[in-house]
């Protein structure tokens, strides 16, 4: 009688019945990511719900769109908030973005390597600095040393420009978005590090090899390498701009009308918010910053997910150049 051994080699191998290890794991983070969605969800629907009486009042056109504040009067529109909050992140990004990537490159390829590790822990020290201390800072000395540079702007490119205008240069949407940005840039800054850092060495010892300067191997190989990873970190650092509170609120002027100039006082919705939810007490106003809140929130799911998009098209484009 004979008898046949068992086939060896890739039959052998065959994965056990079940989910297995792989299996488990992919299911517990389809979980996990379902289980993040939901309060979000949760959050809005229930944020909706104690605004209803806004919406049958005003609609939610004539909410979003409308241009008068006056709470005495029963009149709500959060178009100047939703203004100076899109204005002030704005600001904070044209300032914020190249001076983070900069300081980033200069981190992970210009200093030497005793020194890179100074610099990014001062830089990374920002970001452990709290937003009242920002804000009093803000207020206390960054405006009055802005004032001379705002009133040499609105003196010369205010007269061409009127969105450079504006009145006695102080708290203003300008003052707000100098705090956010240097707020944001160790967010951006310390990301963007990590991305540049984690460029493959043989592309750069291949540019090297070909004769290439530190600038070419800045401009070939680590930028078009590391823009998705830059991208995702601008999209952080603006998610922390269009939510900052309390730092905006001492710098910003707290106006309720959309300001023809930068350099006009204004409101964003997160500081508009702690400004006056604490003595809401005339009617829909508690509903009505509710409601404020829940714009804030929908702005910042439409803007994050827009930047994700774009991150991604960034992504597939360098996946096609490697």
């Amino acid at each position: 009688m004979t008898t046949t051994s068992r086939p060896q080699g890739i039959h052998a191998l065959r994965r056990p019945r079940g989910l297995g290890q792989d299996g488990v794991f992919r299911l517990t983070l389809r979980v996990v990511a379902v289980l993040i969605v939901i309060p979000v969800l949760w959050m809005m629907v229930d944020t909706f719900a104690e605004t209803v009486p806004v919406w049958e009042r005003f609609g939610i056109p004539g909410f979003v769109t409308g241009l008068r504040w006056a709470p005495s009067f029963t009149i709500y529109g959060a178009l100047p908030f939703i203004y100076g909050t899109l204005l002030t992140s704005a600001i904070a990004m044209v300032i914020a973005v190249p001076v983070a990537v900069l300081i980033a490159l200069l981190i992970t390829e210009i200093l030497p390597p005793r020194a890179r590790t100074w610099v990014a822990v001062a830089v990374d020290l920002l970001a452990a600095i709290p937003s009242v201390v920002y804000g009093l800072w803000g207020l206390l000395v960054l405006v009055p040393v802005l004032r001379p540079f705002e009133q040499a702007v609105a003196g010369t490119a205010g007269k061409v420009v009127p969105f450079l205008a504006g009145p006695t240069p102080g708290p203003s949407y300008f003052a707000a978005g100098v705090v956010v940005s240097i707020m944001i840039i160790p967010i951006i800054a310390a990301l963007s590090r990590e991305v540049f850092a984690a460029t493959p060495r043989l592309q750069r010892e291949a540019v090297r090899a070909l004769g290439g300067t530190r600038w070419d191997v800045i401009r070939t190989v680590v930028i078009p390498l590391g823009r998705s990873g830059v991208l995702a970190a601008i999209i952080l650092g603006l998610a922390r701009a269009i939510g900052e509170t309390i730092a905006v609120t001492m710098v910003i002027g707290n106006a309720p009308k959309i300001g023809a100039s930068i350099f006009s006082p204004g409101f964003t919705l997160a500081s508009v918010i702690a400004n006056e939810f604490n003595e809401a007490n005339q009617e829909l106003h508690p509903e009505a910053l509710i409601a404020l809140g829940l714009v804030l929130l929908v702005i910042s799911v439409l803007v994050n997910g827009l930047a994700i998009l774009i991150r991604q098209r960034f992504a597939r484009g360098v996946g096609r150049v490697v």
